[in-house]
């Protein structure tokens, strides 16, 4: 079967020639030396071979033949390897962020790549990889919220949400009552369903809230798994005091603003969450430590 190619667009490689300033051709300062030891290392692509340099020898002019000649699944590896690799060198020399929502963008052409549904496209403005305009009504729509009472806010808050997955692909369910409990709503991430609980109070959410929604998730199907979102956040103690390893993952209000603000793709922003908890056992990481 033929590998599914010329999978980077126009509009995508402006976008990756920003964050990873390739229209300079200093692209993440590899020497020739390095960028074809990463390209070995990562990928075990010979980044050398006369295929890539078709349209010329330097290195932005390789990179760019290899993303649009390249099957779906090596570009996304790329793409992922190029990312961490780009926050090493950053982090490592200090760097201030010079490209606007780098993350956010580049995650969105992966999401794409991946098979996702379309994130955020405009129709007034066909071949956005982001519609700006919708994101910043989403923002406002959350900022807005604070100024409803608070048993308004709770349903404005809800019916946020559910938009906010729709519009990242995660085909959200709204709140639905099961005999003697009440379920916020649900959403599909990847392959796998997440039960919802939602809350907007004026203070931290309390341990006993977090518990209580544990255990509505550890009495459904084992592959079910749980998002709690507390708009005021969680205090220090009260994570602890609800332990590790559990099938439950976090959100505050803090990381909703910064995942719109940034631009980064929800269902990204939750894959980074899940793995973290796995990888640690902590049910909440905050998404500016996440996409540091």
């Amino acid at each position: 079967m033929k590998p599914d190619m010329g999978n980077i667009r126009s509009i995508d490689m402006l976008h990756l020639d920003d964050v990873f300033g390739m229209h300079d051709g200093y692209e993440l300062h590899f020497s020739d030396r390095t960028f074809a030891q990463f390209f070995a290392e990562e990928l075990n692509v010979d980044i050398d071979e006369p295929s890539y340099a078709r349209n010329g020898r330097s290195k932005a002019k390789r990179l760019r033949t290899f993303l649009q000649s390249s099957d779906k699944e090596l570009v996304v590896h790329c793409l992922n390897a190029l990312l961490v690799y780009r926050e090493a060198a950053r982090q490592r020399s200090e760097q201030e962020e010079t490209a606007r929502n780098a993350h956010g963008r580049l995650l969105d052409i992966i999401n794409r790549l991946n098979g996702g549904q379309p994130q955020v496209r405009s129709s007034a403005t066909p071949g956005l990889v982001v519609d700006r305009v919708r994101l910043a009504g989403l923002r406002k729509d959350l900022l807005d919220l604070s100024n409803l009472e608070k048993q308004p806010r709770g349903y404005a808050f809800e019916k946020f949400l559910k938009e906010l997955f729709d519009t990242f692909g995660l085909e959200a369910r709204e709140a639905f009552r099961l005999r003697g409990e009440q379920i916020d709503g649900s959403f599909l991430l990847g392959s796998e369903t997440y039960l919802l609980e939602a809350k907007w109070q004026g203070e931290h959410c309390r341990i006993g809230d977090l518990h209580a929604f544990h255990g509505k998730v550890e009495q459904k199907a084992a592959w079910t798994r749980g998002l709690f979102i507390s708009h005021s956040g969680f205090s220090e103690d009260g994570m602890h005091a609800f332990g590790r390893g559990k099938r439950v993952v976090c959100m505050d209000g803090l990381d909703l603003y910064d995942a719109l603000e940034r631009e980064l793709p929800l269902n990204q922003v939750l894959e980074r969450k899940v793995r973290r908890a796995g990888e640690t056992g902590m049910a909440f990481v905050r998404v500016r430590d996440l996409f540091i």
